[in-house]
């Protein structure tokens, strides 16, 4: 007949009564949690980048057909809840957000933050593009021109949003891309380049729209070339939930929006 380790070791078996010591853990400051797309690479690359020291940057991933077209976006929308239910369970969660530009838009904020909170109940929840608006307004941009990646009819989504929220789109630019592993494989020269040929004299500023681009390596480039406040979807994001969760950390060499907001 087998017998246990302790057994076999002729050890005694015993409890004793310890108190750990704990303090606030790892992040005592903050902790947002960020539901991506599955294909998604540069996201979690530039939350990182961006995340100062005490605040958690946590992730998950919902379910997504390959391809951002409207049809594949507006389809995410059934497992928001599931994965935003995988974020922390046990754990004090300050911030969630939905972590895609163009998905944002296609299922609506509205809808997006609905089923987030129904997965986590009691946490503050947004959007990617909500952190896009709240940046643009917080410096006073009102007429822009926005590049993307996207197809034509992503694109009249996107116009049709931000008109919606009392933008005037000049001009919107796409790249025609569909697939993730295009998008993020876009130089950040060849969207330094993108970003001086669509802006125009009238605009307050230039929008880069989706958090597969690698526009947050060159944003403030961008706004030094264009001598005019830049945006793009991760560093929007990102400052927006941060100052959502009460971190006010001011970061230089990623615009103005970090630096002056």
């Amino acid at each position: 007949m087998a017998t246990t380790t302790a057994e076999t070791l002729g050890a005694t078996v015993h409890s004793r009564e310890w108190t750990p010591e704990l303090d606030a853990g790892r992040y005592p400051r903050a902790r947002i949690g960020y539901v991506l797309i599955p294909s998604e690479t540069t996201i979690e690359d530039d939350v990182r980048r961006l995340t100062p020291p005490g605040v958690g940057a946590h992730i998950v991933r919902a379910p997504m057909p390959e391809g951002c077209t409207v049809e594949n976006l507006g389809a995410m929308e059934s497992g928001l809840a599931q994965a935003a239910s995988m974020l922390l369970p046990g754990f004090k969660l300050d911030v969630v957000c939905y972590a895609c530009t163009s998905g944002s838009m296609v299922i609506g904020e509205e809808t997006v933050i609905a089923e987030l909170e129904r997965g986590v109940p009691g946490r503050t929840a947004t959007t990617l593009v909500t952190g896009c608006i709240e940046a643009l307004r917080a410096l006073d941009a009102r007429r822009i021109v926005i590049g993307t990646p996207y197809l034509d009819d992503v694109n009249a989504v996107v116009a049709d949003y931000f008109r919606n929220r009392g933008f005037t789109i000049l001009d919107i630019q796409g790249m025609n891309l569909v697939y993730d592993n295009d998008i993020s494989r876009v130089t950040p020269r060849y969207l330094r380049e993108f970003a001086q040929a669509i802006d125009r004299p009238d605009a307050d500023a230039v929008f880069i729209s989706c958090g597969a681009l690698r526009t947050l390596e060159v944003i403030d480039e961008i706004e030094q070339s264009l001598g005019k406040p830049a945006v793009c979807s991760n560093q929007a994001m990102i400052w927006h939930c941060l100052r959502l969760a009460g971190i006010d950390d001011q970061l230089s060499g990623y615009g103005r929006l970090f630096s002056e907001f």
